[in-house]
This record gives C-alpha cells, sequence and structure tokens, in this order.
C-alpha cells in the first residue's frame, strides 16, 4: 500500500524547495480538462532534482509515471495512485547553436517553432500549432501536414530510472508512426537536440500562417481535447470514418466527437474520463461494424478506473 503522506516527507526532506503537490487533481494538468487526483505530483526544475527523486522511489519500490504538459493524456476519474513526475514548463531552457537547437524536455514544441522561425531556421514550421512539450513530442513522435519531430531530432539526452544519463542517437530512438523508445517507460526524456536549416524568414513565417490558417478552420482548438483522439488506420484517416459514419456531433453526456473535426473528442464542460471512454468505445464498435477497421486510440489514458 502507497503512504503519500511518507513519501511526501522523503521528498521534502531531500529536497526543501521541490515543488510538490499532494492529492493534486490532474484536470488541472491536462488539456482535457478532466483527471482526478494523483497521490504526488512532483515537478522537478532540473536534473539533479529529478534524479533525487529517482533515488527516493528506486528505495521505495516505486515506479514512476511520467508526463509532460498532458497534451495527449487522459486521466481517469478515480485518479492516480503512486507519483507522477511532471517534465512539463519547469524544464525550459533553450540554446540555439548555428542551425542546431538544443532545448530541454519541457519547452513548448509551439514556443520552438516560433523561435527557429525568428532565427531563420527551416524545418519545424509543421509543429507552430502542435500543443505539448518537446519531449512529449519525442515520445510520441509528434506529426502535423508531412512532417514529423524525428525529422529534426538528431539525438536526445535521457535519464533512467536510477538515474543514470546516456545520449541516444536517432535511430536509438526507434521512431515510428506515433511512437518511440520513450514509451517502454524506463527512459525520461531531459534535453532534445534538433538540427534545422537556414532559410527564409518570409517564406517561413507564411507557411506558419498558412498551417495554423488551416488547423483554425478545421480543428477544434479552443475547446478541451487531447488532439487527436485515434491514430491514422492504414489506407484511411480516422476522421473521415467517423464522419462518414454518422457520428460526427454524437456525445456521451459532455464528452462530444467535435462538430468541426471528427477526429477530435471534446470536452463540452464537464466531461469525465469515463465519458470519454465510453464515447471512444461506441466510435470504435461502429467504425469496426461498419468499414471492418480497429480504430486504436492515439491519447494516452493514465489512472484507475
Amino acid at each position: 500500500m502507497f503512504d503519500k503522506e511518507l513519501f511526501y516527507n522523503k521528498l521534502i526532506k531531500k529536497m526543501p524547495g521541490l515543488n510538490i503537490k499532494i492529492d493534486e487533481p490532474m484536470k488541472n494538468h491536462t488539456s482535457f480538462q478532466i483527471g482526478g487526483p494523483a497521490d504526488i505530483l512532483v515537478m522537478p526544475n532540473d536534473k539533479e532534482e529529478l534524479r533525487n527523486i529517482l533515488a527516493i522511489c528506486s528505495e521505495s519500490n516505486i515506479i514512476p509515471y511520467i508526463i509532460g504538459n498532458g497534451t495527449n493524456l487522459l486521466v481517469m476519474d478515480k485518479g492516480v495512485r503512486g507519483i507522477i513526475i511532471k517534465i512539463g514548463n519547469n524544464f525550459n531552457n533553450i540554446e540555439i547553436c548555428g542551425e542546431k537547437i538544443i532545448a530541454h524536455a519541457g519547452v513548448p514544441l509551439i514556443t520552438l517553432s516560433y523561435l527557429a522561425m525568428e532565427e531563420g531556421l527551416t524545418g519545424l514550421e509543421f509543429a507552430g500549432g502542435i500543443p505539448g512539450s518537446v519531449g512529449g513530442a519525442v515520445y510520441m513522435n509528434a506529426g502535423a501536414y508531412g512532417g514529423e519531430i524525428r525529422d529534426v531530432v538528431t539525438g536526445a539526452e535521457v535519464m533512467d530510472l536510477n538515474g543514470n544519463e546516456k545520449i541516444l542517437t536517432n535511430d536509438e530512438l526507434m521512431f515510428g508512426y506515433r511512437k518511440s523508445l520513450l514509451q517502454g517507460g524506463d527512459l525520461i526524456a531531459t534535453k532534445i537536440e534538433l538540427q534545422l536549416r537556414k532559410g527564409n524568414y518570409e517564406e517561413i513565417r507564411k507557411r506558419m500562417d498558412e498551417l495554423n490558417n488551416l488547423r483554425k478552420k478545421k480543428q477544434p482548438l479552443f475547446m478541451p481535447s487531447a488532439g487527436s483522439t485515434f491514430k491514422r488506420p492504414n489506407g484511411y484517416y480516422a476522421g473521415e470514418l467517423i464522419e462518414k459514419a454518422g457520428l460526427k456531433g454524437f456525445r456521451v453526456r459532455d464528452a462530444q466527437v467535435s462538430e468541426l473535426h471528427a477526429g477530435f473528442i471534446v470536452n463540452l464542460g464537464s466531461a469525465t474520463a469515463k465519458d470519454v471512454i465510453e464515447l471512444i468505445n461506441v466510435i470504435q464498435k461502429e467504425i469496426k461494424e461498419k468499414y471492418g477497421v480497429d480504430l486504436v486510440p492515439e491519447v494516452r489514458i493514465l489512472g484507475e478506473e
């Protein structure tokens, strides 16, 4: 049985200034604005704090859950037992070395893409509207409009659950469609190296504006969601299948298939994780029965049902 008070006190004793919360509602840390309480949520500010947290986890035989800024995450209504380590805006340093950018894992991907634009560096235009952190983007090989993060990442500094560090190359990160080696759960990205190219500022800005205008027209950007709900099935687009099946706008209580883009499930205000899961199940059943296609969730689900 996890003793959260004991664990909390261990962390505070070791690191008095640690940013730590107990029984923290995870709806405050996800773009879906859904999720019950985490026993312990801790947000380290640097690698030394992260290493100390992992050491205490190891001593206590606890495997922590690692999250980024929570933009591709659905936390269940009963929350999460144990400890969540959030590598978010706290890990946010950026270095620019010519055409190379080294970004800590918590840097927002949108921030990084606009910084690249200001520096006249091309290669990240596709990412100008993708929410989440750089580390999260590497975790799931985020992509849009023909670009993917693996196209520009040359390596990542990672830490294992014992606090050991190493650098992985692009090949070693084993990128695939919406996946990478990091999804194994035993490695935490702390710093990412990206190789871009010199470009024309006006052309880069024009392309980013074009893509962002497309997003505004086609995606429910101003409603709580976790982005695309399903991975793209071979030979199809999930949103098109869902719309074709007549499910656009379909809802389970306050969880709704977006009326703007059927590939998104949105929170109309008071949706629960149970509502979202029920809606996902309805969609999967309908698409399987009508088209023989299995839709696989892209959103990461965490916690107790």
